[in-house]
């Protein structure tokens, strides 16, 4: 049986384990994040915790609508065992009716046969090899790029401070474009004192030229939030953020999520490292009053 949990009633102990143990587990499913990056959320929890579906909504002119937060790409259904068509119906069935808009990103686990979705693209690297092996399948723009920055003297910060990052960030132009609440989640993951969230950055006389938060968790390193200056672009600052990441966590069982991009520039740059693609797909529904 699949129960309606609000937030307040769900045993966190129980989901979180669910999230941990899931075969398709993500960061952006587990309690502390979505109590930073979601307006509100409830669940959906089948049996004692078995399989779980955390639901992020918000409240607009007295209207309830389930909606992707910032910060998170994948949610959809967690489960220790393989999410079937016949599942995700379930869950997808069991959405309270006082929602009256969904708007749901699924994992790239989730079958969503049976729904008209929006396939959207994932990057991912595994870092089961080495590193010489893993830079191999960089192209030549990425391996030219390592060369040139060998020349010069360039280290990486791997303790920048969050109200340091938030500046930077918030000073390049396009980033002004944000919403208050975003800017808030934002503040309050960046000093949420989680060890799975980590700032890292390369500066020049004392003033960060790029920067990245990424997070950790059993499965996965995610690649966040980059930023980097005009210079640090042409520098090719982002592939030496990158490659640090790799080189610290090659021959493990971890991914590295780019966590993808629609854009055809930003996606290319994501190819370079020798990726594999990973399809996730938008579900999206509207309830008659």
């Amino acid at each position: 049986m699949i129960r309606y949990l609000k937030r307040k009633n769900i045993d966190i102990v129980k989901y979180n384990a669910c999230i941990e143990t899931a075969v398709n587990t993500r960061i952006y499913a587990y309690s502390w994040y979505l109590d930073i990056v979601a307006d509100n959320w409830d669940a959906l929890v089948l049996n004692d915790y078995e399989a779980v579906m955390p639901l992020t909504w918000r409240q607009k002119y007295f209207i309830k609508y389930i909606y992707p937060p910032a910060w998170t790409q994948q949610l959809g259904v967690f489960s220790s065992f393989k999410i079937e068509a016949d599942i995700t119906k379930q869950f997808v069935d069991a959405i309270p009716k006082k929602f009256k808009k969904i708007t749901i990103q699924f994992n790239s686990n989730n079958d969503l046969s049976l729904f008209k979705t929006e396939e959207r693209m994932n990057y991912i690297l595994p870092l089961n090899k080495s590193y010489e092996d893993i830079y191999n399948g960089y192209n030549k723009n990425r391996k030219r790029s390592l060369k040139k920055l060998g020349a010069e003297n360039y280290s990486i910060d791997k303790k920048i401070n969050a109200s340091e990052f938030l500046v930077f960030y918030l000073n390049e132009q396009k980033n002004y474009q944000l919403k208050q609440d975003q800017i808030t989640s934002l503040q309050q993951l960046l000093n949420s004192n989680q060890k799975a969230v980590n700032i890292w950055g390369i500066k020049e006389n004392e003033k960060l030229l790029a920067s990245l938060i990424w997070l950790k968790d059993i499965n996965r390193i995610t690649y966040l939030l980059p930023i980097a200056t005009k210079k640090a672009k042409e520098k090719g600052l982002p592939t030496l953020l990158i490659s640090q990441l790799i080189k610290d966590f090659q021959n493990s069982n971890l991914l590295l999520d780019f966590e993808g991009s629609m854009v055809k520039g930003v996606a290319g740059f994501y190819k370079s490292f020798g990726v594999e693609e990973e399809k996730y797909f938008s579900f999206k529904m509207k309830l008659l009053f």
